[in-house]
């Protein structure tokens, strides 16, 4: 893993020491920023089940003002930190070890331009944690974007969302083989 551009463009990330995170692969990140382009510079910027965060150091190497990374997983948090202090990003991030599913409820995220979510691919399918997580989109909808943000939601490829109960509307869908990754927006009502 490593950052793609910006000022730390080719700067070695450590990864998970465990099967528990899904790290993305370099091809598909350079994709997906590839289609963001610098539409976050300069602003906030939040990175939900971060893993050892890779998407949250990626936008802070391109010019986020702040990225707020939620993970609750020790070992990943632990290479999360020694990430940002490698990169000396430190102080543009906010490191939060609390369940990704209150991401909205926080006073810290409001105004954000993107929020990457990319929960364990279980999380996506269907039941009580998938319930959990159509709830954190649609809150992160009402309450935490700026207009015209984008909710990036990783998820399987067989994975679909009912626009119409999140209350928001698809800007854009990005598929890498059984992978998918989609860009969500509030709907206008």
């Amino acid at each position: 893993m490593r950052i793609i551009a910006g000022t730390l463009r080719g700067r070695a990330l450590l990864g998970p020491d465990s099967d528990k995170t899904r790290p993305i692969t370099d091809r598909a990140k350079q994709s997906l920023f590839d289609a963001l382009q610098d539409c976050f510079a300069g602003e906030t910027v939040m990175d939900i089940f971060s893993g050892t965060g890779s998407l949250g150091l990626e936008c802070l190497s391109r010019g986020a003002k702040q990225v707020i990374f939620l993970e609750r997983d020790r070992s990943a948090l632990r290479l999360l930190k020694q990430n940002l202090a490698e990169l000396g990003l430190t102080e543009r991030a906010l490191v939060l070890p609390i369940d990704a599913y209150h991401a909205a409820e926080l006073p810290d995220a409001r105004n954000l331009t993107i929020a990457f979510v990319d929960p364990p691919y279980a999380h996506a399918e269907t039941g009580h944690e998938r319930h959990k997580l159509d709830e954190l989109i649609r809150q992160l909808a009402d309450h935490c974007m700026v207009d015209g943000g984008i909710i990036s939601v990783r998820h399987p490829t067989r994975v679909t969302f009912d626009c119409a109960a999140l209350g928001v509307k698809i800007v854009r869908e990005l598929v890498y083989g059984d992978m998918g990754i989609t860009w969500l927006s509030k709907a206008e009502k």
